[in-house]
């Protein structure tokens, strides 16, 4: 499928929570406040700061058969078919291909890299996707190939919207979504100035 097709099926949540729709399942990542989702096939969950590992957004979404995929601190908190990741893992759950990757802050201290916390990539209709988790522009990047790359854009606990233009640059994604703005942090403005600076360099969307 193209990436185009794809990104139809990609729904955000607000803040670093999307719905994504694809190869027949719905995955749900790092669910917040959220008003209205339908129920999850699989769940991932980056990390376990409340505004990612909300357990009661998380009931609003699960199921008996739906799998959360997270690391070690999130699964003390959450219930149900649990699997525990770390960085480098890879495994596939209802057909969906997922890779934990490392996601750290590099100038702060509010993720350290010692705790083991996600990003992922999830192959959804034969398109490979990167949800960064909370991160700075770490060296692990270059090694990501994604074709949809969803970058937070915040700054205080991330990168800054300028630090994820230089992301987008390593990552080279056919398309890229800000995220990690508009709610407890950031404003439309850095989704603004994310936008702006890549363009003509890949196609950004602003969901």
């Amino acid at each position: 499928m193209e990436v185009q097709d794809v990104v139809k099926n990609i729904t955000w949540l607000g803040h670093d929570g999307f719905l994504i729709k694809g190869d027949g399942k719905a995955i749900v990542i790092d669910p917040f406040q959220v008003k209205q989702c339908e129920p999850a096939d699989v769940i991932l969950v980056t990390h376990e700061h409340y505004d990612h590992c909300s357990p009661e957004d998380i009931q609003k979404v699960q199921e008996a058969s739906t799998v959360i995929v997270t690391e070690a601190d999130s699964a003390k908190k959450l219930s149900g078919d649990v699997r525990v990741v770390q960085p480098g893992d890879k495994l596939t759950v209802s057909g969906i291909q997922i890779e934990a990757v490392p996601a750290y802050n590099t100038n702060k201290d509010f993720h350290p890299k010692q705790n083991g916390w996600l990003g992922f990539v999830l192959t959804v209709d034969g398109v490979r996707i990167y949800h960064a988790g909370d991160t700075d522009l770490i060296p692990e990047m270059d090694s990501i190939k994604a074709d949809i790359a969803l970058l937070p854009v915040s700054g205080t606990y991330v990168m800054t919207a300028e630090e994820a233009v230089e992301a987008a640059k390593i990552i080279k994604p056919k398309l890229v979504i800000p995220m990690h703005y508009d709610s407890i942090v950031g404003s439309a403005d850095d989704a603004r100035r994310f936008s702006d600076a890549l363009s003509g360099t890949c196609e950004v969307v602003v969901l």
